[in-house]
C-alpha cells in the first residue's frame, strides 16, 4: 500500500469525531444558554460518533469482512461477525443516547467504553507484541475508540452540573467544556 493510500485508511475513522464536532461547533455558535449548548453537543456526538460510526462498522464488517480483515491485519474469522454485532449494539445505544438523561448518557458512554477501550487495548497490543502496523489496527482507530465514549461521558458529567455553577451563561462553549 502506498504512504497517501495508508495515511487515507488510518485517518478515516477520524470522520466519526470530526463531522459531529464540526456540526455541534457550527450549531452552537449563537447559542447563549451553556445547558443548551451541551444538550446539542451530547446529540451530535451521540448520533454521529456514537450512532452512526458504529453503524457504519456493523455495515463495513458484515458486507466487506475480507476488506476489514485486511485493514486491521488479520484473516477472516468467524470473530468479525461478533465486532460486526457488537457495533450494531454501540448504534443502537448511541441512537439512544440523543434522547437519553445525562446519567443515562453517563451509563451508555460507559458501556461503549467497555467495548471500545477494550479494543483498543487489544490493537496497542497487536501493534507491539506482533507488529500489526494495519491501517485498521493503527492511527485513527486508537484515537475514536479512546475519545468516542470518554467524550460522552465528559459532556453528560458536565450537564449534571447545577445552573449555579456555571460561570458565565454567555461563556463560549469550548471554554465551558475545557
Amino acid at each position: 500500500m502506498d504512504t497517501i493510500g495508508y495515511i487515507a485508511q488510518s485517518a478515516f475513522p477520524l470522520i466519526w469525531i470530526l463531522v459531529p464536532a464540526i456540526g455541534a461547533f457550527v450549531r452552537t455558535r449563537r447559542v447563549p444558554s451553556r445547558r443548551e449548548r451541551l444538550e446539542i453537543w451530547q446529540r451530535w456526538w451521540a448520533v454521529g460518533a456514537f450512532g452512526i460510526g458504529s453503524l457504519w462498522m456493523t455495515f463495513a464488517f458484515l458486507t466487506v469482512p475480507d476488506v476489514m480483515a485486511t485493514a486491521i491485519g488479520f484473516h477472516r474469522t468467524p470473530f468479525m461477525f461478533e465486532i460486526a454485532v457488537a457495533n450494531l449494539g454501540l448504534a443502537v445505544m448511541g441512537f439512544r443516547a440523543a434522547s437519553a438523561t445525562p446519567r443515562e448518557r453517563i451509563t451508555i458512554g460507559l458501556g461503549g467504553g467497555m467495548f471500545l477501550w477494550g479494543a483498543l487495548i487489544g490493537h496497542v497490543y497487536q501493534w507491539f507484541a506482533n507488529g500489526d502496523h494495519a491501517p485498521g489496527n493503527t492511527g485513527g482507530v486508537l484515537v475514536t475508540d479512546l475519545l468516542i465514549p470518554a467524550v460522552m461521558i465528559v459532556l453528560a458529567v458536565r450537564s449534571l452540573r447545577p445552573a449555579a455553577t456555571d460561570r458565565r451563561e454567555g461563556e463560549a462553549f469550548p471554554a465551558a467544556v475545557a
